[in-house]
């Protein structure tokens, strides 16, 4: 007896793509197949394991999942979302509902903010943690969720999305390029100027903001995309003692600094969001 897929996993699967030999993937037996007899099996968790070969070693361990999804949760980050939403509604209306490929999509937060602004849209979140891809395939009732490495050729259908969501993640233009359809939007999001700068000056070890880094996104996309609306998203969020170690702890710096290392006295009570959201054009 076939096991059903996720109605997610279903939606989003006429843009899928086997990632071995590039033919369309159907459903069998709680997995993914392609006609050359390929097969991914799909997690009890509701993601899709297509990532094969070398695994990526970055990504979220299971402590940085839970922390991230427990501080999104608290909706400290729900501006930056808000603004995310409304750049991915420059795809404009199309003649079917908007696909929606959010690339490095961490526990499904923004994604399921896109999916609830843009009515029957579906998405898709890639990801290398299986910790975060755990939460992302229940984030939202139209979003599925894909092991994948960023770097690597995606397992999706060339100009068959819609809007391309980059939010704290890393990149890869060409393939932005590749799958975007004409008039298609990609959305980046990147930390600037005085970002967490509370929790900087507190936390020795947080990882700084790189002053070179708006140069460098504009070399990388810039053969690839044309900027055409940036929002400045700033403010500042109270937060408690709890959201403040979950901030941390989700973040690259929990590679440096551990929750039994940070005293009440490392923590501040309130801290300055700081990001640019910016929209692109295919050239």
């Amino acid at each position: 007896m076939s096991v059903p897929l996720p109605p997610a996993l279903d939606l989003i699967l006429p843009v899928l793509r086997c990632p071995a030999c590039g033919a369309g993937l159907s459903p069998g037996d709680g997995a993914l197949r392609c006609p050359r007899r390929h097969s991914f099996d799909v997690a009890r968790h509701g993601y899709a394991g297509l990532l094969t070969g070398a695994r990526a070693t970055s990504g979220d361990d299971g402590p940085m999942a839970r922390a991230r999804r427990d501080f999104l949760a608290a909706g400290r980050y729900a501006p930056v979302r808000d603004a995310v939403a409304g750049l991915a509604g420059d795809a404009g209306p199309g003649d079917r509902p908007a696909t929606v490929l959010d690339v490095g999509c961490g526990t499904g937060y923004y994604l399921a903010g896109v999916l609830d602004a843009l009515p029957g849209s579906v998405g898709l979140g890639l990801d290398t943690s299986a910790h975060a891809l755990r939460v992302a395939a229940k984030a939202h009732a139209r979003a599925a969720a894909a092991t994948w490495d960023v770097f690597r050729p995606f397992p999706v259908a060339t100009e068959q999305v819609d809007v391309v969501l980059d939010v704290f993640a890393p990149r890869n233009p060409a393939e932005f390029h590749r799958v975007l359809r004409p008039g298609g939007v990609l959305v980046v999001v990147r930390p600037f100027g005085g970002h967490l700068a509370e929790l900087r000056r507190q936390v020795a070890r947080m990882v700084a903001v790189d002053p070179d880094k708006e140069r460098r996104l504009h070399d990388a996309l810039d053969p690839w995309f044309e900027a055409v609306r940036t929002h400045e998203v700033e403010y500042v969020t109270p937060l408690t003692r709890q959201e403040a170690l979950d901030l941390v702890l989700m973040t690259p710096s929990a590679r440096h600094v551990t929750a039994a290392e940070l005293s009440d006295d490392d923590l501040p009570g309130q801290v300055t969001v700081s990001v640019l959201a910016t929209a692109y054009r295919r050239r």
